[in-house]
């Protein structure tokens, strides 16, 4: 009863429960049936919550969806998929953080080959030698739990010899001598829950126990050894049947990413295998450019920028490791990857001279630089397809500041002046 007269219900688990007939009536379905809903209802709800351990599989192609924990944080991740090539590749990320506090990423591993990893782990332990192996541990751990529950066993019957003696005791002894009979029923009392309680814990250690392998139990475990290979690679089996028969196998996987990535499987017995994988690569660090290509575009870089080559080599029939044709873009990615100079670097070590050296140089604007250069009185080296420029120095005949003389006419006095100068310089030699 509740406050006021009035009367509530509480929901207690099942093992606070102080009695549960099984079968005591006619049911729907069996409670067979009965418990392996409840089961699935168990795994299904692990999937919500502040804990969210575990999900139950679904359609995608992630194999180990909803079984992956982050070894950074302890939390579990969650799967997000990309599609190339109209194929679903999977992604396992740690996005708690940033989800409910905005912040960055935790961790991001690519799912493929972690699937593939796992994948050759497991079938290479569903052999008949590893197998062989888990049933000899097992038949050994079995001869221990043996020779266990006889030494518990042999506290039992201790504990029952010392209630029945406390027994004899008081049954003899003098009635009229209370103060010796109360004790000896204490004693006899404490026996009792002595021996209760040795009977208790007997029952519940006997109940953890596993179940005893037999001949027939063996050699259906030995038949896994071919039956799992091939129910895996059915051709009509699908993700969701593969994600099925490693909740079987295994309980969770931890993830860390180090300079590669730590794979921490753990088995439904307890036993545990690590793997180290190769780092993480970008997708676009796996298209390999050819070597021919690579050394024509380091020469190309002497005279050309990126957008210029990559017209070039298009027009040559070469192509990215990726395939299809070059751009600005591309050409400029692989020069980055694979360490070549680019053409700025290139004209500075050749002495050309910046916007603002030139102006300094000369004692005149950056404005007037870029004016003089495309009037022709200084020659310029385009470095980007910004058709930004570097400059030679500025020798004797350099250019200076003539007012009143338009840009074109100065041009013109300063071509026959280097024409004049050429047409001496021959006659001398002559």
């Amino acid at each position: 009863m509740g406050l006021e007269g009035m009367s509530c219900t509480q929901l207690l688990p099942r093992e606070d429960w102080l009695v549960l007939i099984p079968q005591a009536h006619v049911g729907y379905i069996t409670w067979e049936e009965y418990e392996d809903n409840q089961r699935r209802l168990h795994a299904s709800a692990q999937a919500q919550g502040a804990e969210r351990r575990k999900s139950p599989p679904r359609e995608g192609p992630a194999l180990l969806q909803g079984l992956v924990i982050c070894g950074v944080c302890g939390r579990r991740m969650t799967v997000r998929y990309h599609e190339r090539h109209g194929q679903l590749y999977p992604e396992y990320i740690c996005q708690d953080e940033k989800v409910h506090q905005v912040g960055p990423l935790c961790q991001c591993l690519p799912g493929q080959t972690i699937d593939a990893a796992v994948t050759q782990l497991l079938l290479e332990t569903m052999t008949p030698v590893s197998l062989e192996g888990a049933l000899a541990v097992q038949q050994e751990i079995d001869a221990r739990q043996v020779e266990a529950d006889a030494l518990r066993a042999k506290q039992v019957a201790r504990a029952q010899y010392e209630a029945d003696l406390a027994g004899q005791r008081y049954r003899r002894v003098d009635p009229n001598n209370r103060l010796v009979a109360d004790a000896l029923e204490a004693e006899w009392n404490t026996a009792l829950r002595g021996l209760q309680e040795t009977q208790r814990e007997y029952e519940r250690l006997r109940q953890q126990e596993s179940r005893r392998i037999d001949e027939h139990m063996r050699a259906q475990v030995l038949a896994l050894s071919t039956d799992f290979p091939r129910v895996w690679h059915d051709p009509q089996a699908t993700d969701h049947d593969r994600k099925r028969l490693i909740r079987l196998l295994l309980e969770d996987v931890t993830l860390i990413k180090t300079p590669g990535i730590s794979v921490r499987v753990r088995f439904r017995g307890g036993a545990t295998r690590t793997l180290t994988l190769p780092p993480v690569c970008r997708v676009w660090q796996t298209w390999e450019t050819p070597p021919e290509v690579l050394q024509t575009i380091d020469t190309l870089l002497n005279e050309h920028t990126d957008q210029q080559i990559a017209a070039l080599l298009n027009e040559r029939g070469l192509h990215p490791g990726k395939g299809g044709t070059f751009t600005g873009n591309i050409v400029t990615k692989v020069r980055r990857a694979y360490g070549l100079k680019s053409r700025y670097e290139r004209l500075r070590e050749a002495g050309k001279l910046t916007d603002a050296e030139m102006a300094q140089t000369l004692a005149i604007h950056v404005h007037t630089v870029k004016k003089w250069h495309q009037a022709g009185l200084l020659r310029g080296y385009a470095y980007n397809d910004k058709n930004s420029c570097l400059y030679d120095p500025p020798g004797p005949d350099a250019p200076v500041k003539g007012q009143g003389r338009k840009l074109s006419r100065r041009r013109q006095l300063i071509e026959s002046q280097i024409v004049s100068k050429e047409t001496k310089e021959v006659q001398c030699e002559a």
